[in-house]
């Protein structure tokens, strides 16, 4: 069995994780949260032998709060950790993907939509037509 560098191996595991994170977004599925839970431990659980106990619990107290904003997305503060949870992903696409499934307007988006209008105002002041973007 070849050895994996310990980089590459705890990088995998946080994608399986947002990937877990994305899943329970998408079902709400009970085995999809427990699965996230399950990876959220092994993560928290990195550099320790197997009978100590873990007192890093970072990703599991994470998940478990992520799971009750995304069950409860109306709840005071349950917005406010989505986003900051979405400004934590470093992959765009899955930064986009979480964004679109949680119904939180991606950062760059929101940018995007400022400049066109903006640039569409500084169009119409001049008395030029708009341009539309194909």
């Amino acid at each position: 069995m070849d050895q994996q560098d310990p980089i590459e191996w705890q990088a995998r595991s946080l994608r399986s994780w947002h990937l877990a994170i994305l899943r329970f977004a998408l079902t709400r599925d009970n085995a999809d949260r427990l699965g996230m839970l399950a990876i959220a431990n092994e993560i928290d659980r990195l550099g320790q032998r197997e009978n100590e106990r873990a007192d890093f619990d970072f990703f599991r107290r994470t998940s478990t709060r992520l799971c009750e904003a995304i069950l409860h997305p109306k709840e005071i503060g349950a917005e406010t950790l989505l986003r900051q949870y979405l400004a934590r992903i470093d992959e765009p696409e899955l930064k986009r993907a979480v964004a679109a499934v949680l119904n939180l307007e991606h950062p760059e988006q929101a940018s995007d939509k400022r400049r066109s209008k903006a640039y569409s105002a500084l169009w119409r002041t001049r008395g030029l037509p708009s341009r539309q973007r194909a």
